[in-house]
């Protein structure tokens, strides 16, 4: 008799990035080059200073050795004072943890609050990593509707009737995977006080927020409680076109933390030390080179909405940071099926919006920051001539 797997990973569908790649390679090149809007990558590269830092740090006889499991504190401390001035209030070197990209800060929250048996409330679309982190985790995944009609951001009268009494945690992403939409520093502040007011911690992924503008930053730091129902996690991967080198942050109260580092202990003792040198180094220096970077995704969502006037029948349902929620015209046909033609016939990748959650089938996701807006100027026509 064969041993058994575990079924809450057997279960699991295979990663949707290499499904989608696996289209894409099945094109003929007879459109031009491939369109890759799949996986979210920086479509520029990091610039000579950070390849240099990276470069320095990597060739230390420091960065070969074990580091601090919460992080380097040059790093933290650097994050901090970031952070802090990000959001005008004040948050300690004690209050970061730093991890090996924002994945692996979601698992950290998410068993620092709950077990298996509990649930952890997210949103539908939701982002499809953190459904499966719950899911390995035995932990259950409730969801509360986007609906078009409010922009595809949740009501404070849903999240309040979702949150049952097995719901541990909140997670909310914005900017938001898959939609691009930037919850506004009000829904965000009611969010977290009706969490507080239940009990239940509110989990931010704000991976993509160097991409959102200062008017949408939010307050919840500045709240006397932040710290005991707020988990605020980040990813340096996007910002400083660095994903290869898997860095991500956690910000949170002393509590969190703690369990943090009990959990990353066991998962990976420390996170990359090469990347947290060069880093720590880079918050600063390259501020000016992040905000460019902000306003050239910003040229690229305009050459999106630009090019979709060659595509009538293709609607953004939401854009935003790094993405495009995109309506395809195909009524009845599945998101999977027109992902996969647009792949094959079109040289046009990009994810089905079920891949996000039931009820999607209609939308796709892009990732349009991939590409210059040379590239995004082709998208229309060649969403125009899919019959």
């Amino acid at each position: 008799m064969n041993p058994a797997l575990n079924p809450a990973i057997e279960n699991l569908a295979l990663p949707a990035i290499p499904a989608v790649q696996a289209w894409a390679r099945e094109y003929d090149g007879a459109r031009g080059p491939l369109l890759d809007l799949s996986q979210a990558v920086p479509g520029y590269p990091p610039p000579p200073e950070m390849l240099r830092w990276l470069a320095d740090a990597a060739g230390s006889t420091e960065a070969t050795n074990y580091g601090n499991i919460e992080g380097e504190p040059a790093l933290r401390e650097a994050y901090a004072a970031h952070v802090s001035g990000l959001y005008g209030a004040p948050v300690a070197p004690s209050e970061t943890h730093i991890t090996s990209g924002c994945n692996q800060a979601f698992v950290s929250a998410v068993m620092a609050v709950a077990g298996a048996g509990d649930a952890v409330l997210m949103t539908n679309p939701c982002y499809f990593n953190h459904e499966a982190t719950l899911s390995m985790l035995g932990i259950g995944s409730r969801f509360v509707a986007c609906r078009p009609e409010d922009g595809f951001l949740p009501t404070i009268e849903a999240i309040r009737a979702a949150l049952t009494p097995e719901v541990r945690a909140f997670a909310v992403v914005s900017p938001n995977n898959p939609t691009g939409c930037v919850y506004p520093p009000a829904l965000l502040d009611a969010i977290l006080a009706l969490c507080r007011d239940a009990g239940v911690w509110l989990i931010l992924d704000e991976t993509y927020r160097d991409f959102a503008e200062a008017s949408d930053r939010h307050g919840l730091l500045s709240r006397p409680d932040w710290r005991e129902g707020l988990i605020q996690l980040y990813s340096f991967s996007k910002s400083f076109c660095i994903p290869g080198h898997r860095l991500g942050a956690m910000v949170a109260g002393k509590r969190v933390i703690g369990a943090a580092a009990k959990i990353m202990d066991n998962l990976q003792i420390c996170a990359p030390r090469a990347a947290q040198i060069a880093v720590a180094r880079a918050i600063e220096p390259l501020s000016e080179w992040r905000a460019e970077n902000r306003a050239e995704i910003g040229l690229r969502a305009d050459a999106l909405r630009a090019t979709l006037v060659e595509a009538p029948t293709w609607k953004i349902g939401a854009m935003g940071a790094y993405f495009a929620w995109l309506r395809h015209p195909f009524t009845g046909t599945g998101s999977v099926e027109v992902a996969q033609r647009l792949a094959r016939e079109a040289g046009v990748s990009c994810i089905p919006g079920t891949f996000f959650g039931e009820g999607q089938d209609a939308y796709l996701r892009l990732a349009f920051a991939n590409a210059d807006s040379d590239v995004i100027a082709q998208l229309g026509e060649r969403l125009s001539g899919l019959a």
